[in-house]
């Protein structure tokens, strides 16, 4: 059993209070690390303060090194860091290896972004007052920020925080989940390796109370939160006068029309709906198909559902694995029961195996249903017909949430009318919502979040304008 020291300040450490880490797959406990408490966290506010200078004046040449490191060292590592995320989290290895790919990506794009930030000269002399004067746009980094990520994407969604921050030229104190710590404790020791300022990053687990400081406290400029809508919300009444952008739940609708690629969009539903036991903000929770291809939909999508390798999240061979805990496979277990009870039928899956819940799939179900009306967070699609295009629109507009949803057709005026009329943060075309690069846009409307995250969009958060005139 590995013990992981926290990093506080540049400076790996150990407190009073010990953090066991625990395989959702065997349910045992594998690894130990640390809680921090105020005083640690203090201890890290004040050597961020100390090196906010340092951080500021680190020229475009020494950032792009720094974060080029992190991406190649992550790289280079990458089978230890996936083999960590898999017992962290239950991830399958298949997604696990993904993720750690993605986030040494995240530090690449970083590194290009960090020689791009924004500036502007312009002309003032627009009015009669302005002649003779121009301007001088500079941003500037923000100061301190505050970063929480949670366990579902332990690693990429904690770089996507880090990583900008360190472009930006920010430092950052991040809270991981308590559930998974253990990767970004881990790539702390290569954040350690570079020339970056020593308290630019600190990586502390805390209880709730002692993070709910990175939410209350001023001398933190910006909060960066990915978590459920309900804490996220309560933050931001909280976070007093900082700069706030959160990246919260969603139930994302997919639609399937009769000219699409009936293979390719049952084959994007099942890892679009499945993926890491359905534990993704942008997993296909609600799916609708044309009434016209909807039988023969439902019966591949069903057969292929049925071919998912349940497993061992650490063998090459598994494809779906325990959830996170044995807790939230319980709630997926009533959900389900209580929308069979209003009517709902199971066309496949619908068991609980502690931890595990079996891929389900529902039909004739009610949009107030809890499984179609909030995020399951779990191994749950819903499966519906329509008659008429903009009526499907008009159902996954039909919800608090607006993350991201998928769209298959071949129709231009189709393409067009969702996205004119999808009443969420992005719309993919031909492909689940489940689909993310890490360059691009990426964040919600109405209850699924504030702000956008993709690295150059949260490295302009993380920044200022000041304008100079003469």
């Amino acid at each position: 059993m590995k013990d992981y020291k926290i990093y506080c300040g540049g400076k790996f450490i150990q407190t009073k209070k010990s953090l066991e880490v625990i395989n959702p797959f065997t349910q045992e406990v594998f690894a130990t690390t640390y809680y921090a408490d105020t005083t640690e966290l203090e201890n890290a506010i004040v050597a961020a303060e100390n090196v906010k200078m340092k951080m500021q004046e680190l020229p475009s040449y020494e950032r792009y090194e720094i974060l080029t490191y992190i991406s190649n060292t992550l790289k280079e590592r990458k089978e230890y860091f996936a083999q960590l995320l898999a017992s962290e989290s239950g991830k399958p290895l298949i997604y696990s290896r993904g993720e750690i790919d993605r986030a040494s990506q995240t530090f690449k794009v970083a590194a290009e972004e960090s020689k791009r930030l924004p500036g502007e000269l312009i002309s003032l002399d627009w009015t009669p007052s302005g002649k003779g004067k121009q301007g001088i746009v500079r941003y500037f980094p923000i100061g301190l920020v505050a970063g929480i990520s949670p366990f579902n994407f332990p690693m990429n969604l904690a770089v996507h925080k880090i990583a900008p921050a360190i472009a930006a030229g920010c430092p950052i104190v991040l809270k991981p989940s308590s559930n998974t710590p253990l990767s970004t404790l881990a790539l702390a020791e290569i954040i350690d390796q570079t020339s970056l300022p020593k308290g630019a990053v600190s990586i502390l687990p805390m209880d709730r109370k002692t993070g709910n400081q990175l939410v209350t406290d001023d001398r933190f400029k910006l909060l960066t939160f990915t978590g459920s809508p309900q804490v996220g919300w309560m933050m931001k009444a909280q976070s007093g006068r900082k700069k706030v952008v959160l990246e919260l739940g969603g139930n994302a609708g997919m639609i399937v029309t009769k000219t699409a690629n009936m293979e390719l969009a049952v084959n994007k539903a099942v890892v679009g709906g499945f993926a890491y036991s359905g534990q993704v903000c942008i997993h296909a929770q609600r799916i609708y198909v044309a009434q016209e291809i909807f039988d023969d939909f439902a019966q591949q999508f069903v057969e292929k559902v049925k071919t998912l390798k349940l497993g061992d999240p650490k063998k090459a061979s598994t494809q779906i694995s325990a959830m996170i805990d044995e807790n939230n496979a319980i709630r997926v277990e009533n959900w389900v029961q209580e929308a069979v009870e209003e009517g709902a039928k199971i066309i496949c899956g619908g068991q609980r195996h502690g931890t595990y819940y079996e891929p389900t799939i529902l039909v004739e179900t009610k949009a107030k249903m809890k499984v179609c009306a909030l995020e399951v967070f779990g191994p749950v699609v819903t499966l519906e017909a329509f008659d008429d295009f903009k009526t499907a629109i008009k159902e996954v507009n039909d919800s608090e949430f607006g993350l991201q949803a998928g769209v298959f057709t071949n129709q231009i005026d189709e393409m067009d009318y969702a996205f004119t009329h999808l009443e969420v943060g992005g719309v993919i075309i031909n492909d689940a919502p489940i689909f993310r690069v890490d360059h691009m846009p990426y964040g919600g409307v109405k209850n699924s979040g504030l702000g956008r995250e993709g690295l150059k969009y949260a490295i302009h958060d993380m920044m200022e304008a000041r304008i100079l005139v003469r």
